[in-house]
């Protein structure tokens, strides 16, 4: 199933371009009232969108990707394209080798397919101790989730109160649906991960991501091994729990 063709081209040109505007407004405000501020990007369709808004805008919004060790290669590729697009070179978080070596050697390379405690330990390595250090020293952090992207992000916010890092987090695309972030990419000719078209309309390491079949929930190839109500990795939980952050009404 190709993801960048399933797009409903009865999208309401109104509701798509107040949606475009008020993720703009955001970003801005971000820009404004929050410097320093950083977009964690995990190269997939929705934070090209987002990478798109910040820098045609020129903002001052630091962009990184928590670049685990095992991505895919046309996740990898990403990088490239935006460097070649937008001549912006994409801060890349790696996690400490000595973790990942003692992880690997006393549990094994793939021992996160056993249980979700092994999961999320490699999860921990990889991406939360890398995001902790991508962080810090920042009032704010920027994601690309979406409301409709599964059942644990249904109570999203576009603004939140993230007290784990102490800071503001912003899901400007927070009310975007998949029809809306492709809409955005085909009219601006933003660059994709290639395994977009390949099925994968969600994207992680490589060892734990599948295509989905046309009907399954857009998540459903992250760890599809697990149930759905644990498919974390733990960017956007607390104390090891999916605990919803405290939303912050806009000003």
């Amino acid at each position: 199933m190709n993801m960048s063709n399933s797009v409903d081209n009865s999208l309401s040109n109104d509701s798509y371009d107040a949606l475009v505007l008020a993720a703009k407004a955001t970003l801005r405000r971000i820009a404004s009232e929050f410097t320093p501020a950083v977009f964690a990007s995990s190269l997939a369709a929705e934070d090209m969108v987002l990478t798109d808004l910040i820098l045609r805008a020129e903002l001052p919004i630091g962009i990184f990707t928590l670049e685990t060790g095992r991505l895919p290669a046309e996740t990898l590729n990403v990088i490239d394209r935006i460097k070649e697009i937008y001549d912006y070179d994409v801060a890349l978080y790696r996690p400490e080798p000595a973790a990942v070596g003692a992880y690997v050697q006393q549990k094994g390379l793939n021992a996160f397919y056993e249980s979700i405690a092994l999961r999320r330990e490699c999860c921990h390595i990889r991406k939360i101790e890398p995001l902790g250090r991508a962080l810090a020293g920042n009032k704010a952090w920027v994601t690309g989730q979406r409301r409709s992207q599964s059942s644990t992000r249904a109570a999203l916010d576009v603004q939140e109160q993230d007290d784990a890092h102490g800071m503001a987090k912003f899901n400007p695309l927070a009310d975007w649906s998949e029809q809306d972030v492709w809409h955005y990419i085909r009219s601006n000719n933003v660059p994709y991960n290639a395994l977009h078209d390949k099925g994968y309309p969600s994207i992680g390491c490589e060892p734990c991501t599948r295509a989905i079949q046309p009907g399954e929930d857009v998540r459903a190839g992250r760890w599809w091994w697990e149930a759905p109500d644990t498919k974390e990795c733990g960017l956007h939980v607390v104390d090891g729990k999916l605990v919803r952050i405290k939303p912050v009404s806009a000003q």
